[in-house]
């Protein structure tokens, strides 16, 4: 099993960071701007994002896809 993971870029990474990193990043408006769901269109919080994406396949691949999108715009994580 942990072979399987070892090729997903997701791994270990919760919704609840994903929507938060990306409310941080890009901010809502651009989120909605991606994926027009209500969750982020109207009043948008991480509680009513989690809530509406753990219920909604389609919309979460689509947030996931965004994250992991933002994700290698941003290149390798620096060396320390």
């Amino acid at each position: 099993m942990e072979s399987h993971q070892r090729n997903n870029p997701l791994h270990g990474v919760t919704l609840e960071t994903i929507v938060t990193e990306l409310s941080k990043r890009v901010g809502w408006r651009v989120m909605a701007d991606r994926i027009p769901i209500r969750c982020f269109m109207f009043d948008p919080t991480v509680t009513s994002s989690l809530r509406f994406l753990r219920k909604t396949p389609w919309a979460r691949t689509k947030v996931e896809a965004l994250f992991l999108e933002l994700r290698e715009s941003e290149g390798p994580p620096a060396a320390k």
